[in-house]
């Protein structure tokens, strides 16, 4: 299939682009404002399928509005007319098309002529009249509240919000391009004559920058948004995607002595803490027990002995492990447990604890093995 797709270097197309490579589209005709016009004549005439995209957000004159909303697509139809080519077209739109703003006027005769070029040509026409739309690669300070929030927030800038209780309706870039991948197969999701994106989150404004916030702290406080949460999940992937280019990486705080150390990475509110644990040649650490807490143990490099005794017994119960076979050990609670280095380099251990160390109820007891 060949595929036409205007505004290809625009924020949605980018990403259009590129999930169309990845998933075996090859023959992309790629058309945006820098392009040379006469090209257009040629890719309308060979094309199977138009993403138009192309568009105006903010223009220096209110007039370009209609000329770029609806003016190019007006050009991009009646060259496929005189190419005679029925290939189908889907126009992204906007919902600000239902009001009566320079922006939503140029939207909606965009719209009308896109549907009464389908009535004239008999050729399929998909209109996404798209909220809000955020993800990787929207450009900050332009038409995205979210992108300049994002890379404000991520670059130490200051941000202004005028009414925090504002409703935002979103969509999610990932969301959007399999939406318009879908209809090159005529699989659409329709209301009152409007494709529509399945998946639309609501939050207020307010609460999106507090969340943008959060997700700056918590590179000092080790936390992690709840990932079952579907908004909070792909807007934390968005923000990474706007940190500075010399900020990816960012400092633990190492707890050291003399026998090795032990770092903190991540602390959830319900699904524990992540740490890594490293013990020099011949070191123990343990010998405690919990009454609720429980844990996991990986070692990932090294030799060691982990060894268990339940609370009241004698038995010494012993579990080697090694880098070498990367196995699990579960440390449950009730059991005094430790963990000795026996090998001749560092013990490297990833352990896993289903509740983040709360100094006020530490839950640990120490015993020796």
């Amino acid at each position: 299939m060949k595929i036409l797709v205007t505004g290809a270097n625009g924020f949605v197309g980018k990403n259009l682009m590129y999930e169309l490579r990845n998933r075996g589209f090859e023959d992309l005709y790629l058309y945006d404002i820098d392009s040379d016009p006469t090209l257009l004549a040629g890719y309308t005439g060979d094309c199977d399928f138009v993403f138009h995209l192309a568009g105006v957000n903010r223009p220096k004159d209110q007039k370009e509005f209609m000329e770029g909303n609806f003016g190019f697509t007006s050009q991009l139809l009646d060259l496929l007319k005189m190419n005679r080519n029925k290939a189908p077209v889907l126009i992204t739109s906007s919902i600000q098309a239902a009001l009566d703003n320079p922006y939503g006027k140029s939207k909606k005769a965009g719209e009308d002529l896109l549907f009464s070029y389908a009535k004239e040509n008999g050729s399929k026409v998909y209109v996404f009249r798209l909220p809000n739309v955020f993800g990787k690669w929207c450009h900050p300070n332009y038409n995205s509240a979210v992108a300049t929030f994002c890379h404000n927030i991520a670059h130490d800038l200051p941000i202004t919000v005028n009414d925090p209780d504002v409703l935002m309706n979103l969509v999610y870039i990932d969301d959007v391009v399999d939406s318009f991948i879908n209809a090159l197969d005529g699989q659409i999701v329709l209301k009152n004559g409007f494709c529509q994106v399945p998946t639309v989150h609501v939050a207020k404004l307010g609460t999106i920058v507090e969340l943008l916030k959060g997700f700056k702290a918590s590179r000092s406080d080790l936390s992690i948004p709840d990932m079952s949460n579907s908004f909070k999940k792909v807007l934390y992937s968005t923000y990474l995607s706007y940190l500075p280019e010399d900020g990816f990486r960012y400092p633990l705080k190492m707890n050291v002595d003399n026998r090795g150390s032990f770092t903190e990475i991540i602390r959830t509110a319900d699904r524990g803490q992540f740490s890594v644990n490293i013990s020099k040649p011949g070191i123990t650490k343990g010998n405690h027990w919990h009454h609720t807490k429980n844990e996991k143990f990986l070692v990932v490099s090294g030799k060691g002995l982990i060894q268990f005794r339940k609370i009241g017994t004698d038995k010494v119960l012993d579990y080697h492990v090694s880098g070498e076979k990367l196995e699990v050990v579960d440390i449950p609670p009730g059991y005094t447990h430790n963990i000795i280095n026996e090998g001749e380099t560092d013990l490297i251990t990833f352990m896993w604890a289903n509740e983040a160390f709360n100094a006020e109820n530490p839950d640990t007891i120490f015993e020796k093995v």
